[in-house]
C-alpha cells in the first residue's frame, strides 16, 4: 500500500531519480512546470538525476535538449541504459574488450566511453550490445543474430517495445529483441529499466543514500524500482491511468502518487482503513459489489487524495478477491472519462 511522508518527498529523499518522457517532457515540448518543480526541489538541497530507457542519444545530446526546454542539466546529470550497459560489459569483460555495437551513436559513445572497443558485426568481440537504433541496417541485425545464436554472449541496453516519435509511437527496441530472441533462443542479460542496472548506475554516478524513483510508467519505472529496493513516486502526467493504476498487482504499486512533479515538494498522507473502505483528505472509498465508489465528504478535498484513496480501495479488493475493480461507476475529478 502507499507510503506516508510527513514532510516533502525532497525532504525524505536525497536523489530524484525522473523519468524523462511523460514525466519531465513529452515529445519535443516540456511537461507543464516541469522546469520549475525540478528548480524547487533542487533549490531544497535534492540532487537530480535524469534516467532514460533510450539508448539511441549520448547524454550530451539529452542534456542539450533538457536545458533547451529550460531544464539546466549536465552530462552527468543524465544516465541513459547506454550507460547501465556499458558498465555490465567492463566489469564481465574488463577494459578494452571488443563489443559488437549493434545500436545508434548513443550506445557506441557510451561504451567508448567506459573504455570498451565497440566493433562491426564481422569483427572477433566479446559480447553484442544492442540498442535502439534508427540507422541500423538488415544485414547488421542478421549477422549478429547468427553470432548469438551461435553462442556470443548478448546484452541488451532495453526491452522498451514502443518508442514516442513525431510521427506516432513506433517500435522500440524490445521489438527487435523480441525477434532475436525468438530465432536465437537466447535470453539478454537487460540494463534498462524494469531491470536494476540503471538505477544502481544512476546512483553510482550521481551519488544520494536515499534515492527515489519517479515515473509515468508502472512496469518500466515503479517495477525497476521494486527490482533495485527504492521507493517510487508516480505522476499522472505521462502514459498510466485509471484502468492500469487500479488494476496494478504489488510488483507494479508506487510508494506515493501525484498529479505531478509539484508531488516532490509536498507531504505526502497515505489514506487510512475503514471498517468498509480507505479515507483521506475529504474523500471516502470503497467497492461494494466490486464496483469501485469513492465520494467526496467535504469541500475543497484534494484531487491527488482522490487517486490515492482510489488506489487504496482497489488495490485492498484486488489483493483480496484475484480481481480487479469495476470502474464504471469511477469519477475522476475533472475528467468526463471514467476509462481514462
Amino acid at each position: 500500500m502507499l507510503l506516508t511522508s510527513s514532510g516533502p518527498l525532497s525532504r525524505a529523499y536525497d536523489l530524484a531519480m525522473l523519468d524523462l518522457d511523460g514525466v519531465v517532457y513529452i515529445g519535443s515540448a516540456a511537461v507543464p512546470g516541469a522546469a520549475g518543480h525540478i528548480a524547487g526541489i533542487r533549490a531544497a538541497g535534492m540532487r537530480v538525476a535524469f534516467i532514460t530507457n533510450n539508448a539511441s542519444r549520448p547524454a550530451t545530446a539529452v542534456a542539450e535538449h533538457l536545458t533547451e526546454l529550460g531544464v539546466p542539466a549536465a552530462e552527468g546529470d543524465v544516465v541513459t541504459s547506454a550507460q547501465a550497459a556499458a558498465r555490465l560489459l567492463v566489469e564481465e569483460y574488463g577494459p578494452g574488450a571488443a563489443i559488437v555495437c549493434l545500436g545508434g551513436v548513443g550506445l557506441r559513445v557510451a561504451l567508448e566511453q567506459a573504455g570498451l572497443a565497440p566493433v562491426g558485426v564481422d569483427d572477433e568481440a566479446a559480447a553484442v550490445a544492442s540498442g535502439y537504433g534508427p540507422e541500423l541496417q538488415w544485414r547488421e541485425i542478421m549477422r549478429a543474430a547468427v553470432r548469438i545464436r551461435e553462442g556470443l554472449p548478448w546484452l541488451a541496453s532495453n526491452t522498451d517495445t514502443t518508442i514516442p516519435t513525431p510521427f506516432g509511437i513506433a517500435p522500440g527496441h524490445g521489438v527487435l529483441v523480441e525477434m532475436l530472441q525468438q530465432f536465437t533462443g537466447v535470453t539478454p542479460v537487460v540494463a534498462g529499466k524494469p531491470a536494476r542496472p540503471l538505477l544502481d548506475e544512476t546512483v553510482r554516478r550521481v551519488g544520494g543514500t536515499r534515492p527515489l524513483m519517479v515515473g509515468d510508467r508502472l512496469d518500466t519505472d515503479i517495477e525497476g524500482a521494486h527490482n533495485a529496493g527504492v521507493d517510487s513516486l508516480l505522476v499522472l502526467t505521462g502514459v498510466t491511468g485509471l484502468v492500469d493504476l487500479m488494476a496494478a498487482p504489488p510488483s507494479l504499486r508506487p510508494s506515493y502518487i501525484a498529479p505531478d512533479l509539484a508531488g516532490l515538494s509536498t507531504a505526502h498522507r497515505a489514506p487510512e482503513r475503514q471498517t468498509s473502505g480507505w479515507a483521506l483528505g475529504g474523500w471516502y472509498g470503497d467497492t461494494p459489489a466490486g464496483r469501485l465508489e469513492v465520494r467526496q465528504q467535504q469541500e475543497g478535498a484534494d484531487p491527488a487524495d482522490w487517486w490515492r484513496v482510489a488506489a487504496s480501495a482497489a488495490w485492498s479488493h484486488l489483493d483480496a478477491t484475484g480481481r480487479a475493480v469495476d470502474l464504471t461507476a469511477a469519477r475522476v475529478p475533472g475528467d468526463a472519462d471514467p476509462a481514462r
